[in-house]
């Protein structure tokens, strides 16, 4: 068995398995399966060992209520052809057709409960209120395995109070995560590369307090680089700024000089005069980055900045590469994207994708996943973990 091996013998037991199977839907068609693929291995070892293996998971954010439209059912009947069996699944979370669903299982066998954000009790900030359902949850199995490593942030009661109430252990894919993010924080080989992308510099803050006395270089693109431009007295025309995070970005440089770790921003900036929609023909052109237009908002990096990272990461040793230099969903303002990524399955040593678009970006821009280090199936809760944040799914499993 894996890292769930602790829990003995699970031949004939119902183990309840907390995944993470948030998927993006166009209407009930899943668009990218990566993070079901990355649940497969733990529920199919925890079949193979004779489990009765009840699978609990959600998708988007329902408002603690049935919504048709974040329904786990399409989701079920890909698990099922990715296990090569037939899923069962039930219609509710813990009411009558979960109850028969899992009673109905023989050893070896896979359920899929629904959309556990149905039940107000899984988010709830009431500790009663979400004791109670974990409650209803426990009492569907005999054993926990953790394996939603996109949820370990989060203190809910299919992540953190059921590990309180039944034998426990984390799946494969858990264990993975937090040993990789292990390797990016303590000692990490050197030269160490952070890249950072995304719209905001207020979802990364953490993340560059702590990173900045680790890693020996920082790179930094996507919407949030504007207010790094701007806080250097560059003018950003109609490009995402964050003005209470002017003075923040200014420490942020000052201390990376102060320290040795080189900050690198583009130097050139793709722009556009709006931001890409289906009604219009994206008209793409270079400037310099002190120079966008009063009436352009940028949307990648420029392909001298593309170099000039890919460079930067050619003798790293360990990356971690959070968000997307640009809109990578649109081929005219992909080219930053896809040159970070493309260095990435060039390093020598650990290369980290660390989830959420940036992982989404891998696929979208047809990369070979194999070709990179380790791709992270959660980006918040790798963010929360490289903050030094304590993340209370983690914690609950060694208490």
């Amino acid at each position: 068995m894996g890292s769930y091996s602790s829990l003995g013998d699970v031949s004939g037991k119902r183990v309840l398995v907390r995944s993470d199977l948030n998927v993006p839907l166009d209407g009930t068609t899943i668009t990218d399966d990566g993070r079901i693929r990355a649940s497969v291995p733990t529920i199919r070892e925890l079949a193979e060992a004779g489990a009765r293996v009840v699978v609990t998971a959600h998708l988007g954010r329902p408002k603690g209520a049935p919504e048709d439209r974040y329904s786990l059912r399409p989701v079920a009947a890909r698990l099922g052809e990715l296990l090569g069996q037939d899923v069962a699944f039930a219609t509710d979370t813990v009411g009558e057709s979960a109850q028969a669903t899992v009673a109905g299982l023989a050893d070896g066998q896979v359920a899929v409960l629904e959309n556990v954000r149905f039940n107000p009790g899984e988010t709830s900030k009431d500790d009663a209120e979400r004791a109670e359902f974990a409650d209803q949850l426990a009492a569907l199995a005999d054993a926990f395995v953790s394996d939603g490593f996109g949820v370990v942030h989060r203190k809910q009661a299919s992540v953190y109070d059921v590990a309180q109430r039944l034998p426990h252990a984390m799946g494969q894919l858990v264990s993975t995560e937090i040993g990789v993010l292990r390797r990016l924080t303590e000692e990490p080989e050197r030269p160490y590369v952070v890249v950072l992308g995304g719209s905001k510099v207020s979802d990364k803050l953490g993340v560059i307090d702590n990173l900045l006395g680790k890693a020996d270089k920082l790179l930094i693109g996507g919407g949030m680089v504007f207010t790094f431009l701007k806080a250097q007295g560059h003018e950003v025309g109609k490009s995402l700024l964050e003005d209470d995070q002017l003075d923040v970005c200014r420490a942020y440089l000052e201390r990376a000089q102060q320290t040795g770790v080189e900050i690198l921003l583009p130097t050139d900036i793709v722009v556009d005069t709006a931001f890409p929609s289906g009604d219009r023909e994206p008209e793409p052109r270079v400037v310099p980055a002190g120079e966008i237009p009063a009436d352009a908002l940028g949307l990648d990096i420029g392909p001298e900045s593309g170099t000039a990272f890919a460079a930067a990461l050619a003798d790293a040793r360990t990356v971690f590469w959070n968000g997307p230099m640009g809109v990578f969903e649109v081929d005219a303002f992909a080219a930053g994207t896809r040159a970070v990524a493309e260095a990435l399955t060039k390093v020598d040593g650990l290369s980290v994708v660390g989830g959420g678009d940036s992982a989404a970006a891998v696929r979208t821009l047809g990369f070979d996943e194999a070709a990179f280090g380790h791709i992270s199936t959660g980006g918040g809760a790798s963010l929360e973990y490289l903050e030094g944040k304590t993340l209370p799914g983690i914690q609950v499993l060694e208490d």
